[in-house]
C-alpha cells in the first residue's frame, strides 16, 4: 500500500510542509519550514514501491551524501526528530539544504535564455559545476546523471552558486573503476552506455559538456530534436573535434567544430570553450577529457577549465563604432600597451593620446596601474563589466555604428517569406528573432551607459574646474590687491619725482622706468581679472546638467 503524500501546510511537530519541490526516480522532495526559527530544509521521501535494487541505490545515495562536503554539492542535513516519524518503512529519510533559486532547467526555460545564458552566467556555471564534478571524482564517485534538473542554484553572500543534487544514480568507484549498468537520463548520457560498453568517470564529462553546450546555445549539441537511440548511429562517425550536429532542410547531418551563432560569449572565451568542449564531447571514452596533465596529474579538461576561469579579460566598447573588443590582459600589462593594441583593433584606429577609457562610474583608467587591477574580483563577463572607449579628438561621432549580426535562420525567413517551416524549426527561428531583438535593446542600453559614463566624467571635470576656479579667483584677488598697492606706490613716487624736478634734480631713465612699470601694472591688472571665467564655467555647468537630463538632444556650443 502506497504511503499518502504529505499535504501542504501539514504540521509534523514544529515543522510545516510548505510545498512539493520535485520528483526524482526514487522519491519526492518536499520543503519543510520550522515554525519558530524559520529554518528551511528539503526532505526527500522514498516511495514504497521501490525494487530491492533501487532501495539499495537509495541507501547508497544517503551514504554518499553524508560523507561529502563541498560548496558545489548540495549538503546533507541531520533529519530533525519531529520529521523522523514521516517515514513509513525501514528506509531512511534524506534531509538536505534548501536551495532557494530553483534548478538550472527553470533558468534555461526563461524566454530570455532561449539562445543561451549570459557570459557571466556561463563562467559561473563552469566554475561551480566543474568544481563539483572534480570533487566527486577525486572522492572516487561518478554522478552518472548530470543534467540541468540536477543542478540547483543557491544565493550565498549575494552571489548565485550552482550545486549538484540527486546522487541516486551515483556510483562509488571503490566498487570497481569500470561500470556497466544502464542509468541516468537519456538525453545527457554518454554514447558508450547505448553501445552496452563499460564506462568510467569520463561519462560525467560527456554529460557536463552537453550541459555546458546547452547553457551557451539553448539546445543540446547533437540532433537535439531526436532521442539518443535515433541519433547514435548518425553521430557515431563525427570527427574528434566536432562538438555539434544538426540536420539541414534536406535531412543531411552537418557537423561543426564551433559553437553556433547566436550565443553570448566574447571571442576569446568562445575559442577556449570550444577547445574545452572538444575534449569533453569526444566519442571515445578513453580519450575523453584529454587524458592526464603531467604537470597537475589531473585531466586536461580541468586544466583547460582552470585556465579559462583565471583569464583576465577587459571588454572595451568603442563608442565611435559600437564595436566590442575583448582583450586578454597580462597581469602586469601597462595601460599604454593596451591602448596600442586598441589602436590596431578599433575601426577608426584611435591613437593612444586620443583614447579616453572610462569605467561606468565615469572614472578614467589610471595609467599608474596595470589595467588588470581595474577588473572586479571574481568572474565577470562582458555583460557585467565594460570599459567605454572615447576619441578625445572628436566632439561628435558620425558613425556608422556596427549592429550585431542577424542570425542566419532569421535572415532566411526575412528573405524567403513564403517558405513553410516545420513547427520545431519555426519555434527555433522565432526564439532567435526574439533573442536578437532583446540583444539590440541591450546594445542600446550599453551605449546609453557609455554616454552616462561620459556625462559623469564631465561632471567630475566640472567639479574640479569649479574648485580650481575658486582657488584662481582667490589668488587673483590677492594679486590685484598687491598690484593696486604697487601702482599706488609708483604714483606716489612719480608725484615726488615731479616735485623734486623743480630743484633741478632729475633722471629721465628713472622716469621712463616708473612709467613703464605703471603701464605693466595696468596690463597685469587686466590679466589678473579672471571674473569672466566665472560666467563661462557657470554656462558650461548649465550645459552639462542639461546634457545629463536629455542626453539624446542635440547640444551646440559656438566656442
Amino acid at each position: 500500500m502506497e504511503r499518502p503524500a504529505p499535504k501542504q501546510n501539514e504540521l509534523c511537530g514544529s515543522w510545516e510542509m510548505k510545498e512539493k519541490l520535485g520528483m526524482g526516480g526514487f522519491g519526492n522532495v518536499y520543503l519543510y519550514q520550522h515554525l519558530h526559527t524559520s529554518e528551511k530544509i528539503a526532505l526527500k521521501l522514498c516511495r514504497l514501491e521501490l525494487s530491492q535494487k533501487n532501495k539499495d541505490r537509495w541507501s547508497r545515495e544517503i551514504h554518499i551524501m553524508k560523507k561529502l562536503n563541498n560548496v558545489n554539492v548540495v549538503q546533507a542535513r541531520e533529519v530533525p526528530e519531529d520529521l523522523a516519524s514521516i517515514a513509513l518503512n525501514d528506509l531512511p529519510l534524506l534531509a538536505m539544504e534548501y536551495c532557494t533559486r530553483g534548478d538550472l532547467r527553470k533558468m534555461l526555460n526563461k524566454p530570455e535564455n532561449c539562445c543561451g545564458l549570459k557570459e557571466s552566467e556561463v563562467l559561473s556555471l563552469l566554475s561551480d559545476i566543474g568544481s563539483g564534478v572534480q570533487y566527486l571524482h577525486e572522492n572516487k564517485i561518478i554522478h552518472r546523471d548530470l543534467k540541468p534538473e540536477n543542478i540547483v542554484l543557491q544565493e550565498v553572500d549575494g552571489k548565485l552558486v550552482h550545486k549538484i543534487i540527486d546522487l541516486g544514480y551515483a556510483k562509488d568507484l571503490d566498487q570497481g573503476s569500470l561500470c556497466s549498468s544502464f542509468v541516468g537520463t537519456l538525453q545527457y548520457l554518454a554514447p558508450e552506455l547505448f553501445e552496452s560498453k563499460p564506462y568510467t568517470a569520463t561519462m560525467d564529462y560527456w554529460s557536463f559538456g552537453t550541459v555546458i553546450f546547452e547553457c551557451i546555445c539553448g539546445f543540446r549539441p547533437f540532433l537535439h530534436h531526436m532521442q539518443p537511440v535515433q541519433w547514435i548511429s548518425k553521430v557515431k562517425n563525427k570527427g574528434p573535434k566536432d562538438i555539434m550536429a544538426i540536420e539541414d532542410m534536406n535531412g543531411e547531418v552537418r557537423f561543426s567544430t564551433q559553437l553556433p551563432y547566436p550565443n553570448n560569449l566574447s571571442k576569446p572565451l568562445l575559442e577556449l570553450v570550444e577547445c574545452l568542449l572538444q575534449m569533453l564531447l569526444l566519442w571515445d571514452p578513453a580519450l575523453r577529457g584529454g587524458g592526464l596533465d603531467p604537470e597537475t596529474n589531473k585531466p586536461h579538461c580541468f586544466t583547460a577549465m582552470h585556465s579559462i576561469l583565471n583569464m583576465k579579460v577587459m571588454h572595451v566598447l568603442d563608442m565611435t563604432s559600437a564595436q566590442l573588443h575583448s582583450m586578454i590582459l597580462g597581469t602586469e600589462e601597462s595601460l599604454h600597451s593596451l591602448q596600442i593594441r586598441l589602436e590596431t583593433q578599433t575601426q577608426a584606429h584611435i591613437p593612444p593620446p586620443s583614447q579616453e577609457l572610462l569605467q561606468e562610474s565615469g572614472m578614467s583608467l589610471d595609467p599608474r596601474w596595470p589595467p588588470a587591477q581595474c577588473l572586479p574580483d571574481g568572474l565577470c563577463g562582458w555583460d557585467s563589466f565594460i570599459v567605454f572607449l572615447f576619441d578625445k579628438s572628436l566632439t561628435k561621432y558620425s558613425g556608422p555604428l556596427t549592429a550585431r549580426r542577424l542570425p542566419d535562420s532569421v535572415n532566411f525567413i526575412v528573405r524567403e517569406t513564403k517558405t513553410q517551416l516545420p513547427l520545431s524549426a519555426l519555434r527555433k527561428v522565432w526564439g532567435e528573432a526574439v533573442s536578437y531583438i532583446r540583444g539590440l535593446k541591450e546594445d542600446y542600453l550599453r551605449l546609453y551607459q557609455g554616454q552616462r559614463a561620459a556625462i559623469l566624467s564631465l561632471l567630475r571635470y566640472n567639479s574640479n574646474l569649479t574648485r580650481y576656479k575658486s582657488v584662481l579667483l582667490s589668488q587673483s584677488q590677492q594679486l590685484r590687491a598687491k598690484l593696486a598697492i604697487f601702482k599706488t606706490s609708483i604714483q606716489h613716487d612719480l608725484e615726488q619725482y615731479t616735485k623734486q624736478t623743480d630743484t633741478g634734480i632729475s633722471s629721465e631713465k628713472m622716469l621712463k622706468t616708473w612709467q613703464e612699470n605703471e603701464k605693466k601694472v595696468d596690463e597685469f591688472m587686466e590679466v589678473a581679472d579672471v571674473s569672466r571665467l566665472d560666467d563661462e564655467i557657470v554656462a558650461l555647468h548649465s550645459e552639462i546638467v542639461e546634457l545629463q537630463r536629455s542626453p539624446s538632444r542635440p547640444h551646440h556650443r559656438d566656442d
